[in-house]
């Protein structure tokens, strides 16, 4: 990478003096192939997932679900280029397989999609996880082809095995059908995808088969401009959906490229007749120069002193301009090699220091164990972002290690994203997005304002939107990563809240990594009283059944407006009461309903909605482990995918298994371990 600069620069310099009477904008092809994807070049929403290499859109259930959900590539591709009025054409190769564990529940298919947006995820059904089925496509057109193995007659389909193109919508442009040429979309066998689109002729082309030898003849043929629904960057993914079916979409591998955007000067350029596509470059002839005439023997004279001068200064521009890139290139070298990839970066003290005013104490937005959060306004743009500061740099570097090692390769729609890190001048900073509404419990005990009025609650669809989010995200990180992620700090005041009041879980700090289905390792307890399980406070050993009852008490503040311990006044004084305990007690008396917030007015929720999310929360917070669900099936319970867990009228006993008690010198390692770690407790 610091031969390249050191290349242009010293391109850039031998062409000085065009340089400063024009400024070229150069048009960029792209081309990228990845066998096997990463955390670090994809951005992963709704409901698929990364393993194995492979991608996965649809959740993959036994029990037949609606499922929607789409992979980003990071990249911005241009595919238009104004300074020209130039447009793209492209090619992309990719291999899937469409499988269904239960045949006799029918699918949606999937998608290779161009959108304007890095964030297009759509609805179920039809609307194959790439359109909105309440509303059209919003800041731009998105263009989709698509793989459909359902009939839908209302988007005119032609039968449930169909290639089409669709645009702004369901309804396609022209659909065949993929069994006329010898291919049954959900048959599971990989099948390998060619697309081709020709902006000169408008011609689009898209092939299938099983082999990876592509045919001549393709499956649909069509004359389209799709350079009207171009813009200068878009980026290009995958969806697919399902609408109460177990069929799985898998991408397995692809590649991309652009091509016919010219990489010319555009002064140099002349539009053909039409406007875009075809350039052809026009090279001014050369005057003839007069030998008798006086002026050009003293300008070449002149510039032939002047020469050698201006190379002299080149070359010292040229030594310091790539000195300084070689320094800030080792300074920020963080192991990715291309453009492709795309994740955290390293800021610098200097960035952090000028977007928060110097830690001014204006600019704090909330403290925590691990110290204080600052919001941060980069200089010149209106971009902001969190900036968690460490309290003692010596003391949080295990957390910060910790936090920054496991966050930066997660990816999910309802996680708090990690936008880079500073360990400079002995600080420790993370740097995340940052989100306007703050964190959960701010919102859920919001004091009376200065005038005495009641503050603005959060409404109940709201909180039930965030009891579905961090259920999702909790499954994600117990059951969909490649190694399990254990939160070990669920809590209402690490659940942030963006502009939409969309759930995003933050503060890895205490989390941990291990292998699925793998023993825990015990550790001194770390978390929030309140939140922590009984059998962790027993013996230490963080599981994803620990997380689950911490999700738990989170359901029952969520529901109920209270504290996980919270004063409740009597005749006499008041009396500090476990809110499980509280909400079981009325669970036992039949008088469930009566746990619900009391701000929320009659009217303003469902019954049968409180009442579920009640019972959820309590089947999460039950005492003994083995009785709580997993995350999976809480999120399934909350989509109404599966029945909720049946919770006994009055609150089980705690029993704590002989298997899991620890020996003497077990307990008295465990303890040593933790002291020399300096790692903080509860």
């Amino acid at each position: 990478m610091a031969s390249h600069h050191i290349q242009a620069l010293l391109f850039s310099l031998f062409l000085l003096p065009s340089l400063l009477l024009s400024a070229p904008i150069s048009a960029k092809n792209i081309s990228f192939d990845s066998a096997s994807f990463s955390f670090s070049n994809l951005t992963l929403l709704g409901d698929s997932y990364l393993r194995n290499g492979a991608i996965g859109l649809t959740r993959e259930t036994d029990v037949p679900s609606s499922s929607s959900g789409t992979v980003v590539c990071n990249l911005p591709v241009q595919f238009y280029d104004p300074s020209t009025n130039t447009s793209a054409s492209f090619s992309t190769k990719f291999s899937f397989s469409i499988t269904n564990p239960n045949p006799q529940s029918q699918g949606d298919g999937l998608t290779f999609f161009i959108s304007p947006s890095n964030e297009t995820l759509g609805s179920t059904g039809g609307y194959l996880g790439l359109f909105n089925a309440t509303a059209p496509a919003k800041n731009g057109s998105i263009i989709g082809f698509e793989f459909d193995t359902r009939l839908d007659e209302e988007f005119g389909d032609p039968n449930d095995n169909h290639v089409g193109l669709d645009i702004n919508s369901p309804n396609s442009s022209k659909a065949v059908d993929a069994g006329s040429y010898g291919i049954e979309l959900k048959s599971g066998n990989t099948t390998t995808a060619w697309i081709d689109y020709y902006d000169g002729d408008n011609q689009l082309e898209i092939r299938l088969s099983y082999s990876a030898v592509k045919p001549e003849k393709p499956v649909l043929s069509l004359r389209v401009d799709l350079s009207e629904h171009f813009e200068e960057t878009m980026y290009v993914g995958f969806s697919a959906s399902t609408e109460g079916s177990t069929e799985l979409h898998t991408i397995k591998d692809w590649s991309f490229r652009t091509f016919g955007l010219p990489s010319l000067n555009p002064s140099s350029i002349n539009p053909s007749p039409d406007g875009r596509g075809n350039t052809s470059s026009i090279i001014p002839a050369m005057p003839a120069t007069s030998p008798r005439s006086s002026f050009r023997r003293k300008l070449g004279f002149a510039l032939g002193i002047m020469g050698p001068v201006a190379l002299c200064i080149a070359f010292v521009l040229f030594v310091w301009v790539s000195i300084k890139k070689y320094m800030e290139y080792k300074a920020n070298k963080q192991g990715l090699a291309t453009e492709f990839l795309k994740g955290p970066r390293k800021f610098s003290y200097r960035e952090m220091s000028t977007s928060t005013r110097g830690f001014h104490t204006s600019r704090i937005i909330g403290n925590g164990a691990f110290g204080t959060v600052y919001k941060a306004i980069i200089p010149g743009s209106r971009i902001a972002f969190a900036v968690k500061r460490s309290k003692q740099a010596h003391q949080s570097k295990k957390e910060f290690i910790s936090e920054l090692s496991i966050i930066a390769c997660l990816r999910h729609k309802n996680l708090v994203q990690l936008e880079g890190w500073c360990d400079e001048k002995g600080e420790l900073l993370l740097v995340y997005e940052f989100m306007p509404n703050g964190s959960l419990d701010k919102l859920l005990y919001r004091e009376p304002n200065s005038c005495g009025s009641s503050p603005t609650i959060l409404q109940w669809p709201d909180r039930y939107n965030v009891a579905v989010g961090i259920a999702s995200v909790l499954s994600y990180l117990h059951q969909e990563c490649e190694q399990q992620v254990i939160h070990r700090d669920v809590k209402t005041s690490n659940i942030l809240l963006d502009s939409n009041f969309n759930p995003r879980l933050g503060d890895f700090g205490l989390a941990r990594l291990t292998d699925h289905n793998k023993s825990p390792v015990s550790t001194l307890t770390a978390g929030t009283m309140g939140y922590l399980a009984p059998e962790y406070l027993q013996y230490g050993k963080a599981t994803e059944k620990t997380d689950v009852f911490s999700y738990g008490v989170v359901v029952l503040e969520i529901c109920c407006g209270r504290r996980p311990i919270f004063d409740r006044e009597n005749e006499r004084a008041k009396k500090m009461v476990n809110l499980v305990d509280w909400v079981w007690g009325l669970y036992s008396e039949d008088r469930l309903i009566e746990a619900a917030d009391a701000r929320l007015n009659i009217g303003e929720f469902e019954r049968e909605e409180m009442e579920r999310l009640l019972l959820v929360g309590l089947s999460c917070a039950n005492p003994n482990c083995a009785e709580r669900p997993t995350m999976r099936r809480v999120l399934q319970v909350l989509n109404r995918e599966a029945e909720p867990v049946a919770v006994p009228r009055k609150k089980p006993l705690l029993v704590f298994a002989s298997s899991t008690s620890f020996s003497m010198r077990e307990i008295v390692a465990d303890c040593e371990q933790s002291m020399k770690s300096q790692e903080i407790g509860c």
